[in-house]
């Protein structure tokens, strides 16, 4: 494919002429866009630029298209439209100007669907020449140009607008294909939850296969619904009058009066058969109005049903269709399945309930179709069968084609389903139910949609938030698109709560050459500086107030901007996503074919540890040294016991003492807090050994054993000095550290903070940053086995492995 010619891509040219024998139609414009040719967009695997939709067509007996050229930018000229193929010139965002030229008298005007567009044309010249500036802004896809002669349409000029930022035909096309498969799969689960349909597998990709299978699972059911339905149909009455002669009606209603008042000439004399009194003559009526009340059964309810069964015959015509187009030999027992069930539909719509109907114009969810017997079991499979049936087509209709709102929706389904393939999706408020039907929840005017998600792994629930309104900040209200919302319990069972903000960008910066940007970032296209500032504005603005001290606090760990780009690997490379691991802030590349990064990034989130999570953000300065005197000493004792009623004194007298040799460094009676008693196996039976006691040291004192007289010495040992520690009071742990197979000879040292979330003794051993981040990571697998090069944890000099039990 050959490159844009020089100065090609900044200069304006002649994009489309259109002639015809009474005004000719051009529009002039840039040829290329910038980010384009810079990203390479729109080409095949071959590099080839790959066809656009050019249509004139005219829709007047009286205008004559001539000759339609238009731009090719592999040949930097004009062509024929008609001859050769059309390759993609017209883009998003980009302007283009549109000039009308009359070559006759009469009335032109020009028509868009979109207001701005159309006022944007205005007549030139005494209306000879229509001409203005168009701007697509963010919708691509199929626009219609009309040309209207005589206030009728006479040209239509269909083009089609390629996106500037993604690849029309693999990005464009599969974002449009997620959002309503994602769409499309979340009304099924909604629908599966709500009605308990025993039997229905859940699946990824629900295809013309699986609505067979549902159908077949509810069929009997709906064709004996409808049965039922026709031996009482709902059905209205009403009155049909009509004027007849007199002598044929039956029977007169009181209707008759004010109508012979209004029609007093047939009215005849007749002295004897006479009904009728005025003055001294008697009058016989020639015509009356005959009233007869008739049932109709063109009800909302009855449409619904033929509606229903229309929807399911064109459906299973669709399943032969694709079955005669993917099967070589069509399976004759399945095709004669479903034309027992065409037959069966076919006899239901022969029904005089059904029949005599007229076509639904609107659903509504009536009290009939709710509770009344039969119409309420039709409902139910209606609502069965809505997943194969008209989710795409009926309950999402994605007509606007704001390529920005788009892919912000895209950005929340697709987050949506890289978590729901690995968590399970527990509520969400997405798709929901009212009187009028099921409903999608996702825009901007409507109030946050939520995705709640369970972790199979360990239990613990967190939230993906679309378009949440967060007020609590006392200065302004901030509303990302994307919060995922974890929740992590620690040892201690305290929930934290952790926030990320991941924001739809439909922005990209391709770093042209010579540009700022380009020199900046080593020349790799990225977001916007701009959205990586806010940011930053939404992790400093978004806090929360704490309800134990009433102060404000950050909540939000984390901020990152998703932005439409391909290429991942070149994109590790860039400032903005390093910074993600220095700062918490940064941007994901996120397009259908570029979702590894970001997939990779939710998986750490959601199976980092609270302290992990801590550590992921930025921490005001003296953070680190402030942590370091809170948790670097060791601040709990962990002593023996020499004898079984050595721990009953020590709870009765609230003291604990030990040899003063078995401490090593005398600085560290200095620092410690807190001392626990482990209880050994050779002393205690099982389910009673490791520690179950502990207790603040109210004072400590260095003694002769002889003068301890809570517990008499041993002959020998009265003047052997001893550590004394006095105890405010003995608590029992809630969860005991188990001994795991292993104890303690003397006495073993801890911080308080390991000593809180220790499940068993060896985990006591734990000290480098490394050994505690590996050991925070397994423990929210399970249970963690540590394995020492002792059996006495106190003695042991090496931690020899880690692994989940």
């Amino acid at each position: 494919m050959d490159s844009p010619r020089s100065g090609s891509l900044n200069s304006s040219v002649e994009l489309l002429r259109v002639e015809t024998n009474l005004f000719d139609l051009y529009v002039q414009g840039k040829p290329f866009h910038p980010t384009v040719e810079t990203l390479q967009l729109h080409r095949n695997d071959a590099q080839d630029w790959v066809e656009a939709t050019l249509d004139v067509v005219s829709h007047s007996p009286l205008l004559t298209i001539e000759s339609v050229q238009v731009y090719s930018p592999e040949q930097g000229k004009m062509i024929d439209a008609r001859a050769e193929k059309v390759l993609p010139c017209f883009y998003e965002t980009q302007t283009y100007q549109l000039v009308i030229d009359s070559k006759q008298d009469g009335k032109l005007a020009f028509h868009h669907d979109n207001v701005y567009l159309r006022q944007a044309i205005k007549p030139l010249a005494g209306g000879r020449i229509l001409s203005g500036m168009l701007n697509f802004q963010n919708e691509v896809g199929y626009t219609d140009l009309d040309v209207l002669v005589n206030g009728e349409t006479g040209l239509r000029v269909r083009l089609e607008i390629f996106p500037s930022k993604l690849d029309y035909k693999r990005d464009y096309e599969a974002i449009l294909a997620d959002v309503n498969e994602q769409i499309y799969n979340l009304s099924f689960d909604f629908l599966r939850k709500t009605y308990h349909l025993t039997g229905l597998k859940e699946t990824q990709n629900q295809s013309l296969t699986e609505f067979f299978a549902i159908l077949q699972h509810v069929f009997r059911q709906m064709i004996g619904a409808v049965e039922r339905i026709q031996q009482t149909p709902h059905h209205r009455l009403y009155k049909e009058q009509r004027v007849m002669d007199s002598a044929k009606v039956k029977r007169a209603g009181k209707e008759n009066v004010a109508f012979l008042a209004r029609n007093p000439h047939v009215l005849v004399r007749d002295a004897k058969h006479g009904v009728v009194q005025v003055g001294e003559e008697r009058y016989r009526p020639t015509k009356l109005i005959e009233t007869k009340r008739k049932l109709d059964y063109d009800t909302g309810e009855n449409r619904f049903v033929r509606w229903m069964l229309e929807r399911v015959d064109g459906k299973l015509k669709q399943v032969l269709a694709h079955l005669a187009k993917k099967e070589r030999r069509l399976d004759p027992q399945l095709v004669e399945k479903i034309t027992k069930m065409q037959a069966q539909l076919r006899r239901l719509l022969q029904m005089d309930f059904v029949r005599e109907v007229g076509a639904m114009r609107q659903m509504s969810v009536s009290l009939v179709l709710q509770m009344a017997p039969g119409y309420r079991d039709v409902y139910r499979t209606y609502l069965m069968l809505l997943k194969g049936l008209a989710i795409q087509s009926d309950l999402y209709q994605l007509s606007m084609k704001d390529l920005a709102q788009l892919y912000e929706y895209w950005c929340f389904l697709k987050i949506h389903h890289l978590l729901s393939r690995k968590y399970k999706l527990v509520k969400q408020d997405v798709i929901r139910v009212d009187r009028g039907g099921l409903f999608v929840t996702l825009d901007k005017s409507s109030q946050k949609a939520k995705m709640v998600y369970e972790n199979p792994q360990n239990g613990e629930r967190f939230t993906l938030y679309y378009n949440a309104l967060l007020r609590n900040s006392p200065t302004l209200s901030q509303r990302p698109d994307n919060v995922l919302t974890l929740r992590k319990q620690d040892a201690n069972q305290q929930q934290r709560v952790y926030k990320y903000v991941f924001d739809a960008k439909y922005r990209l910066n391709p770093a042209y050459e010579g540009t700022a940007y380009h020199e900046k970032y080593d020349g790799l296209p990225g977001p916007e500086e701009d959205d990586i500032n806010t940011m930053h504005r939404y992790r400093d603005a978004i806090v929360y107030q704490a309800e134990q001290t009433n102060e404000y606090e950050r909540s939000m760990f984390g901020a990152y901007v998703l932005f439409p780009y391909g290429d991942e690997e070149r994109y590790k490379q860039h400032r903005f996503y390093k910074s993600i691991e220095l700062i918490n802030i940064g941007a994901f590349p996120f397009l259908p074919n570029a979702t590894g990064l970001m997939e990779k990034f939710l998986d750490e989130l959601i199976l980092d540890s609270p302290e992990k999570a801590f550590e992921r953000s930025t921490r005001p300065s003296g953070t680190g040294d402030y942590y370091v005197n809170k948790l670097g000493g060791k601040n709990v004792l962990i002593g023996s016991l020499r004898e079984r009623s050595q721990l009953e004194l020590a709870k009765r007298h609230l003291f604990y003492h030990m040899p003063l040799e078995n401490i090593t460094d005398h600085k560290v009676l200095t620092q410690l807090e807190y001392i626990a008693i482990y209880q050994s196996k050779n002393l205690f039976e099982a389910g009673q050994q490791g520690v179950f006691l502990y207790g603040r040291i109210a004072d400590w004192q260095v003694l002769r054993r002889g003068q301890i007289t809570e517990r008499p010495a041993k002959a020998g040992t009265e003047n052997r000095l001893f550590v004394k520690f006095t105890i405010e009071s003995w608590e029992t742990r809630k969860t005991p550290i188990l001994s795991g197979g292993q104890g303690v000879h003397t006495c073993l040292y801890a911080t308080k903070y390991m000593f809180d979330r220790a499940l068993e003794i060896a985990e006591l051993k734990l000290e480098t940053d490394e050994q505690l981040r590996e050991w925070r990571e397994k423990r929210r697998l399970g249970r963690v086995k540590v394995e020492l090069d002792h059996e006495h944890v106190d003695e042991a000099k090496r931690v020899i492995g880690m692994r989940v039990e």
